[in-house]
């Protein structure tokens, strides 16, 4: 049985060993090859194994032989990178793990992801976690690129854990176990291929059949000539239709994996999409930058006027589209002319009596939608100063049940929008910290940005409680005409890149945030928490993050901020740092500022000396830097373990120095008012509107969908009173909760927090 190529043996639990209760079927075990052959050469009769289960591999158990089945190491990766309770459905499909064998780079399939299957091409096989002498295998993955119509749908660009396994666009990428990918070609044949010895089965591909080939990432479609073998490996002749070089009626011979039968759509081939003209009433008063729809082979396409003209060889006018997704054929470009720029594959060159107004927002109950506003008239608006408009108070803890909760409520998200609408959500509907952005005086050019800010978001959000998606997607579609960037309509952004255009470089805000870092002073709308590679948190608050981050960057504040915007440590979007967070309901800055009296952490006096060194000792206190007056500071640096230790003296105001401070020193604090939180680059967020641990609000602005391509998103706001049940918990009560068990939306803000915004209910009077 041992594999004279392999250094260990590996098997499968069938069924669950009388020891230890933890090993249940479906784990997969290992154990090095010269011990399996020292074991069965002591005795005929091995009634147990000592085997190390995967994927920890730490402790070695003796395990009963009639409890597991031996495993290749090829099978043995392949089911370790799935769930183990679906590990022995797929062990006894032995034609499934055959043709998963048989997957190759460059193998057209399709992937099931978010329960829909996808089109791709397999371009990374292997490990997602290096393999080491303690675990020889970590799990077969399949990176795949999306392809044709599916493209966009992943949930990567080919990166993982900081390694970029394969290249492509974008959201264009999935990683995926050999349960979720099917080949597109016949399965039998792929076996065939894997099993030089059978025979290939050919009868599912016959001459005549129509089919879809893949060369270069590009489709193309033909009729099957013959199939045949070379090499041990069958071929496709096929007769294309239209060849690489554009001709038609050549002849081809193509791997049999990379051929599917039928015709599959890949999306529009042509550089002018003659799209069947609309027969409904075409608005006459579209121009340049109208949202419209139009009508393609493929469904109902969306997308902005960039351009209108005549083309080359063309007599009759055009329209240059730039649509939300990859359903285009070039970047702007017509013949190697350049007519507008975007994204690739997302410019189309149509009629415009085949374009439309967006029907999208037409649909909509006339109770919470009217008629898309002409984009191209954004900046003809009479009078766009802010002196004679109203800003309305935030939505009161009395008010919310009445105004934001329910359906159709909150910021109604559009294309890509999540991140802005939760981060409007968050800043507006229950605080007024920023509010003096609402006035701030600008220049002309970003005067109508500020404008539909106030009145066609802000405003709307406080009163009735819900935002249109017209008025968000006019927003982004302002920002982006005033260059603040291409993509502000189609592509989804970050919320700190997105505030700090609106209130940098629009609004002109004084800077948030006045950092101090060895004399000077450096400005900034958020703070990115970055933790040294020593740091021991495990289940860490929020005010232990800032001040770990604050010590070992050397940084304090050198002003109390009235709003302040904190990014949580990640590895990148998708990748958290830690399983959990605890918000801090209020935020402790007072040891953080650069000026002002501070306490002795022992005796209360004031404090004249700081020590990073007893930074990290906890028996101090689990927060707050380590200030001691000078006899407790003598005190603490005489233990032997300390004395190696360096104060430094702290900066004293004058009107202190000689005297004592009294106990009832004021502190500064800073309240927590939102969390932004994201899940598979969806981004939502958390309101707290009133003074208990339960005043929790959850806003969701693609909480559900009405129809498909041509339907509308509805948002929706709920009471979500069972955070403060976890907020009440001590931190080994917390840390033991499992995120799927926790109750309602929980999970998501103590799980998946991005973003935390602090207020000062003092300082913002004075902002």
């Amino acid at each position: 049985m041992t594999d004279p190529s392999s250094s260990h043996m590996f098997f499968i639990i069938t069924e669950k060993p009388k020891y230890p209760g933890h090993i249940r079927p479906g784990a997969i075990c290992f154990i090095r090859t010269y011990k399996y052959e020292s074991e069965i050469s002591k005795t005929a009769s091995v009634t147990k194994l000592r085997v190390l289960p995967l994927p920890d591999a730490m402790l070695d158990y003796d395990i009963e032989m009639n409890c597991m089945k031996p495993l290749t190491e090829e099978k043995a990766d392949l089911l370790l990178a799935m769930a183990e309770e679906d590990r022995l459905k797929w062990f006894r499909d032995r034609k499934a793990l055959q043709t998963a064998l048989g997957l190759t780079v460059g193998t057209a399939v399709t992937v099931e992801e978010d329960q829909q299957n996808l089109r791709g091409v397999i371009r990374y096989i292997g490990p997602m976690i290096e393999p080491s002498r303690a675990r020889p295998i970590t799990g077969r993955f399949f990176g795949i690129e999306l392809q044709g119509e599916d493209k966009g749908k992943g949930n990567n660009n080919g990166i993982f854990g900081h390694k970029q396994h394969f290249t492509c666009e974008k959201n264009c990428g999935v990683f995926a176990p050999f349960s979720r990918v099917r080949p597109v070609a016949p399965s039998s044949l792929l076996r065939a291929m894997s099993e030089p010895s059978a025979q290939p089965e050919t009868e599912e591909l016959s001459p005549g059949d129509r089919v879809t080939y893949f060369t270069k990432d590009k489709s193309h479609h033909g009729m099957v000539v013959s199939v045949e073998e070379e090499d041990g490996k069958p071929y496709v002749r096929i007769s294309t239709d239209v060849d690489e070089s554009g001709k038609t009626g050549g002849e081809v011979k193509v791997s049999i994996e990379m051929v599917a039968k039928g015709e599959v759509p890949s999306g529009p081939e042509s550089m002018i999409v003659d799209s069947p003209p609309v027969k409904t009433h075409t608005d006459l008063h579209m121009g340049l930058n109208s949202m419209v729809e139009v009508t393609l082979a493929t469904g109902n396409a969306y997308g902005i006027i960039r351009w209108m003209g005549l083309l080359p060889e063309r007599n009759d006018v055009m329209v240059g589209l730039e649509l939300e997704e990859d359903n285009g054929v070039s970047d702007g470009t017509f013949k190697g002319c350049r007519f507008f720029t975007c994204p690739p594959k997302r410019a189309l060159f149509v009629k415009p009596t085949s374009c439309r107004p967006d029907s999208r927002f037409q649909t909509i109950s006339a109770n919470h939608c009217e008629k898309m506003p002409e984009m191209d008239k954004l900046d003809e608006d009479a009078d766009y100063g802010t002196g004679n408009l109203e800003c309305f108070p935030p939505v009161s803890t009395e008010q919310v049940n009445q105004i934001l909760i329910g359906r159709m409520k909150g910021i109604q998200g559009h294309c890509n929008s999540c991140y802005m609408d939760a981060a409007f959500f968050g800043l507006f509907a229950c605080s007024s910290v920023l509010d003096s952005m609402l006035f701030k005086s600008t220049t002309p050019q970003d005067a109508p940005i500020q404008r539909t800010l106030l009145r066609d978001i802000v405003n709307p959000l406080r009163s009735k409680g819900f935002v249109e998606g017209q008025h968000i997607m006019k927003f982004r579609m302002q920002l982006q005409r005033h260059g603040y960037s291409h993509s502000f309509t189609t592509d989804e952004k970050d919320p700190e890149e997105f505030l700090n255009i609106v209130m940098h470089h629009i609004l002109a805000l004084d800077p948030l945030l006045k950092l101090s870092a060895a004399g000077k002073v450096q400005d900034s709308y958020c703070y990115q928490i970055f933790l040294d590679q020593n740091h021991s948190l495990v289940l860490p608050t929020v005010q232990q993050l800032l001040e770990h981050s604050f010590h070992s960057a050397g940084l304090k504040l050198a002003e109390v901020p009235s709003c302040l915007i904190l990014q949580m440590p990640r590895f990148g979007k998708k990748f958290k740092m830690f399983d959990k967070i605890i918000p801090s309901l209020e935020l402790d800055i007072t040891d953080l500022l650069s000026e002002g009296p501070q306490q002795c952490i022992l005796c209360g006096n004031l404090a004249v000396e700081e020590c990073t060194d007893c930074f990290k000792e906890h028996v101090f206190s689990p927060t707050g830097f380590k200030v001691f007056c000078r006899t407790c500071s003598a005190q603490v640096h005489n233990h032997p373990q300390r004395r190696s230790h360096q104060p430094v003296p702290l900066e004293i105001p004058k009107g202190y120095l000689g005297r004592g401070i009294p106990h009832t020193l004021t502190r500064d604090r800073l309240e927590l008012f939102a969390v932004l939180c994201i899940e598979t680059s969806h981004y939502v967020s958390f309101v707290k509107h009133g003074p208990n641990n339960h005043d929790w609000i959850f806003f969701d602005s693609m909480a559900d969908r009405q129809g498909e391509m041509d339907g509308f998103n509805i948002p929706e706001v709920q009471a979500c009173p069972e955070v403060g049940m976890y907020l009440e918990m001590s931190p080994i009560e917390l840390a033991n909760q499992a995120p799927r068990d926790m109750k309602g939306v929980a999970k998501r803000l103590f799980c998946d927090a991005y973003m935390y915004l602090y207020q000062s209910t003092s300082m913002c009077l004075y902002r």
